[in-house]
């Protein structure tokens, strides 16, 4: 690795991603359900957002190219993701976006780091663990001087103590990674492959943690991109939420919410037994730990608000009435139950269908759905409708329900493809950027490219096919994916604005 990372894996690029918890409208949501006043952003606001350590800005393109009125700022380290991100911005034709390179430590005293705007939207996702004090500290001091009163902060962090039994694994897969190989990929597959070595020689401390054995399982399908830049940065440190919340709190940041919607109900996440011990206590930060006691949540989306304003139940089901939704599945996807934190939480069928199958048509507004005659079961808990089909990925708050396709959103969704079906899998999990919804809407490489075969007049499955043939070795199962897509994922996009 080169010298100038000061630890950090600078040799090879990160992995390109989308993560919806960075999303403003998202970051609001949590705040409401957390019982504060967040500011939703209005169709017309001027938002100024930041995104801390943005990698190769895709994230922080699809907000820009969703959102042309809004000011988007994006910072990295690494002078390879700046240059990448900066070529394709200005490919996609997006004039609202600025990419800069910066040291987290010192951007806050540097001119660019001056010069920037009070921030209504502020996003780390991926960096705060990953990096060392001194770099922290720089961020904290940003964050004091940027955030405007009211602003919000997302940031993610692998978080103890899920993470303790896995330490050992970690530290060996990077000592040992970096006396076996030179270039940090490299090191991250020596390392992995010392460690199923260890494994397989029945290694007390990796043989008797599950989570240990999880990752060692999951280890295979992950990128070897992904796999270096998570376990061979030398700073890298699980942290305790009481000490991220206590480090913010130096910039007026009060911690409010879960970024992950549905753990902001302790229903969804405790057991009865669980929750009685909890509630034994006012202090937020001391629920959270007993939380992250009972939780596999080795990573962690934390919304932080300077200034938070604590509202009753009743205000945040007014605001929460208003908000608009979108669809993500096709209403015959919608499962019949879900995976919770306390288990299998079963979804009423007479309640949630109705409500997918009015969104497969277009937004609705949340108190409208919950009016429909057709509904059946509790109408008077709006936020406990849109911690679900928001919170377990079924739908999207829409920003803009009224508006078309914006031009800049369906451009930078046709130079994605473009860009990328060369280079990923046709499965390879992405997002369209979409002017209505504010946001980005989950799809895959192939959605996207079946969306812009479409707006060719070619989005027939032979047409289809002859593009793809030379991507894919199974004709068969490209034409029935094809179909799929066609028959049930156009419909969603096209509902979500997209085209």
């Amino acid at each position: 690795m080169s010298g100038w990372g000061g630890g950090y894996v600078t040799d090879i690029t990160y992995m390109l991603g989308w993560y919806r918890q960075q999303s403003p409208t998202i970051i609001a949501l949590a705040a409401l359900l957390g019982g504060v006043a967040a500011d939703m952003p209005a169709p017309d606001d001027q938002v100024q957002y930041l995104e801390l350590g943005c990698g190769q800005g895709y994230g922080a393109m699809l907000l820009a190219a969703s959102n042309p009125s809004w000011q988007v700022t994006a910072v990295d380290f690494n002078p390879a993701h700046v240059a990448a991100a900066r070529e394709w911005a200005a490919a996609g034709g997006l004039t609202n976006i600025t990419f800069l390179e910066a040291d987290f430590a010192t951007l806050a005293e540097e001119p660019a780091g001056r010069a920037l705007p009070q921030m209504d939207f502020v996003s780390l996702h991926g960096v705060w663990s990953w990096i060392p004090k001194p770099a922290q500290d720089g961020i904290v001091r940003l964050l004091r001087d940027k955030v405007r009163p009211g602003g919000a902060v997302h940031i993610s962090y692998n978080a103890l103590p899920a993470w303790g039994s896995a330490l050992g694994m970690a530290r060996l897969l990077r000592n040992a990674g970096k006396q076996l190989a030179w270039r940090s990929d490299r090191q991250a597959e020596e390392g992995l492959k010392l460690v199923r070595d260890l494994n397989g020689a029945e290694a007390l401390h990796l043989r008797r943690s599950p989570m240990v054995q999880g990752i060692i399982g999951r280890l295979d399908s992950l990128p070897v991109t992904y796999l270096a830049h998570e376990y061979m940065n030398e700073n890298w440190a699980p942290c305790y939420h009481a000490d991220v919340a206590a480090a913010l709190s130096e910039a007026k940041l009060d911690w409010v919410a879960s970024g992950n919607l549905s753990e902001n109900f302790p229903d969804l996440t405790l057991t009865a037994e669980q929750r009685a011990v909890a509630q034994k206590f006012d202090d937020p930060l001391l629920r959270e730990l007993i939380k992250d006691l009972c939780l596999e949540r080795t990573l962690r989306h934390d919304v932080f608000v300077r200034g938070a304003r604590r509202i009753g139940a009743s205000t945040r089901d007014a605001v929460l009435r208003q908000i608009h939704l979108g669809l993500n599945v096709h209403p015959a996807d919608l499962p019949q139950e879900a995976d919770m934190p306390a288990g299998r939480a079963q979804l009423n069928q007479g309640f949630y269908r109705p409500i997918a199958e009015a969104l497969a048509a277009g937004p609705r507004r949340v108190g409208d759905l919950l009016e429909m005659p057709a509904v059946e079961g509790k109408r008077d808990n709006p936020a406990e409708l849109v911690g679900i089909m928001v919170g377990l990925d079924f739908s999207e708050p829409i920003l803009r329900p009224m508006a078309e396709a914006g031009p800049e959103a369906l451009h930078f969704n046709r130079v994605t493809v473009q860009r990328l079906m060369r280079s990923e899998p046709l499965g390879r999990p992405l997002a369209a950027a979409s002017h209505r919804v504010g946001m980005a809407v989950p799809s895959t490489l192939l959605d996207l490219l079946v969306l812009d075969r479409t707006l060719d007049g070619q989005g027939d499955v032979e047409s289809l096919v002859d593009v793809m043939r030379p991507l894919v070795t199974d004709e068969a199962k490209l034409r029935e994916v094809l179909a799929v897509s066609i028959a049930n994922r156009l419909p969603i996009l096209r509902a979500s604005g997209v085209f």
